[in-house]
C-alpha cells in the first residue's frame, strides 16, 4: 500500500523468482497526506506497469474511490474511476476472486 512501482515490481519478481507464475498486479490505491479518505486510486501506475512488465494489470477501485457504487454486470463500471480503468483494459471484477461485486 505504501510502495513505489519499482518496489511493487520487485515484490512481483520475487514471487516469479520463487517458481509462482501466477502474479497478477493489482492496483488497490496508495497512501496520501489526505486523512478524508482512505487510500487514493492511481489510475497513473496502470500505463506505467503494463509499459513495464509483461504481468497482467488489474484495477480494484473498491477501496480508492469513495464512490459508495455498485458494479452490475449488464452495465458499465459506476464509479468514474472503476470506468477510467474499465477503458485501460483492467477493469474485470466479473472474473474477480474476491470483492468483485464491491469493486
Amino acid at each position: 500500500m505504501a510502495s513505489t512501482i519499482q518496489e511493487f515490481l520487485m515484490a512481483a519478481e520475487y514471487v516469479l523468482s520463487e517458481g509462482n507464475y501466477n502474479v497478477v498486479l493489482c492496483e488497490r490505491g496508495i497512501r496520501t497526506f489526505e486523512t478524508a479518505t482512505r487510500f487514493t486510486l492511481d489510475l497513473n501506475a496502470v500505463p506505467v506497469l503494463k509499459k513495464l512488465t509483461h504481468l497482467p494489470v488489474i484495477v480494484d477501485p473498491s477501496h480508492g474511490t469513495a464512490t459508495g457504487t455498485t458494479w452490475r454486470p449488464w452495465r458499465k463500471p459506476a464509479s468514474p474511476a472503476g470506468r477510467r480503468s474499465d477503458d485501460r483494459g483492467a477493469h474485470a471484477p466479473e472474473i474477480a476472486f474476491s470483492d468483485g461485486i464491491q469493486s
